[in-house]
Formats: C-alpha cells, structure tokens, sequence
C-alpha cells in the first residue's frame, strides 16, 4: 500500500465517526461477545485498518456493496463510515444482538447503510450489488456459493482472507472458474484479499453426469 494510502487510513481512523465506532464497540464488548475479547486492545489494526485496507480496491465512483456475513461491521460498516457520499452498503447479519450493535452505529454515526437480519441462503429476494465483500465468514468454496446470487456480469468479489487461502483457492477451483487476483494484507503477514471476477460454476458435462 502507497503512503499516501496509509496516510488516508491513519485519517479516517481518527476521525469523530469512527472514534465513536471503537468507543461502541468497546462498551458493547463488555456485555455481547461481537469480537474476539482478545483483539480489542488492537481493534485499530485488528478490525478498523484491516477493513479500511479495502478501499484501495474499490471503484473511485458511486457504486453499492453488498457485505456477507457483517458481524461487527467489519469490512462493510467502516467502508460506509470511510465513503459515505459514494457506497451504498448492505449489511447480511444473522444474529439479533449483532444487528442492533450496527443499528445503534449507523445511527449514532449518521452513516446510512441497509441492515438485513438473515442467513445469507434464506434471503427470499435478492439484489446485485457492484462488489461483494466478506471477512472471517467461510471458506472460499462456501463463500462463492453465497456470493454467486448478489453478482452480475460486473460484479467484484473482494474477500479478506488468512494463512489457508492457497488451500482455499485450490479447492475452490474443483467447482468454480473465475479471474484472481491476489494482494497482500496490510495486517496480516499470512493473509491476503482476494479479488474475484468473472464467476462462473463449473458444469459437468452429459458423460460425467451419467456416471455413477
């Protein structure tokens, strides 16, 4: 990441807004499991930056993303908070308390995103989105099978991903073709984001499907 990159980061994160996100976040800690306990002391690096990371990937103009599988809010959440006038977000959340956590954010933060209570193959009505992102939510195989619906021919897939993405990659391909592009994570020595387009599922064909 260029310096001025890191430098837009440092910005954002010392902003009101997201001030008062790690103030939330810290006092709802206390009473509902959000994050790992562990990793609050270093939310800066642990959760914010490594959000804030994405923004280098994104379109410059307006675009809507679709985050799966929210959580605290990481990566969606802050990227609404990072560009408010130019990403219009939804947040996919199946847990309540989880939920009310981004409400009470997003309110608090005057940052407008849509908050969806739902595990991602329940949604009965589904839209696409210019970019897909996730964090800490499945293995890839998983995580193409849940993003698949919300794409379209345009659509880009930016995932955060750990030390076993080699491994995801390759089992993902048993299933799936798609464009890669790999880019090292900012935080995470072993880690990486994964830039995805062009998803295609992998058919079998008339011989391999009468086999038994």
């Amino acid at each position: 990441m260029k310096l001025n990159e890191r430098d837009q980061i440092q910005k954002f994160q010392q902003s009101h807004g997201f001030q008062l996100y790690k103030s939330l976040l810290e006092n709802w800690q206390k009473k509902v499991n959000l994050v790992a306990s562990s990793t609050i002391p270093y939310q800066e690096q642990r959760h914010f930056e490594d959000s804030l990371q994405l923004l280098s990937y994104l379109p410059s103009d307006k675009i809507s993303l679709v985050d799966l599988g929210s959580g605290a809010g990481f990566p969606g959440l802050v990227l609404a908070l990072a560009r408010p006038q130019t990403l219009l977000v939804t947040l996919i959340e199946s847990d309540l308390k989880k939920c009310l956590f981004l409400e009470t954010v997003s309110r608090e933060t005057k940052v407008n995103v849509i908050i969806l209570r739902s595990r991602i193959e329940s949604l009965k009505e589904v839209l696409t989105y210019d970019v897909v992102t996730s964090r800490a939510l499945a293995p890839l195989p998983l995580l193409l099978e849940y993003a698949t619906p919300f794409l379209n021919k345009n659509s880009v897939c930016l995932f955060l991903k750990g030390k076993s993405f080699k491994a995801e990659i390759k089992d993902a391909k048993k299933k799936w073709e798609f464009d890669l592009e790999i880019f090292p994570s900012l935080t995470d020595s072993t880690g990486c984001i994964l830039k995805i387009e062009n998803l295609k599922r992998i058919e079998l064909n008339d011989k391999n499907c009468s086999r038994r």
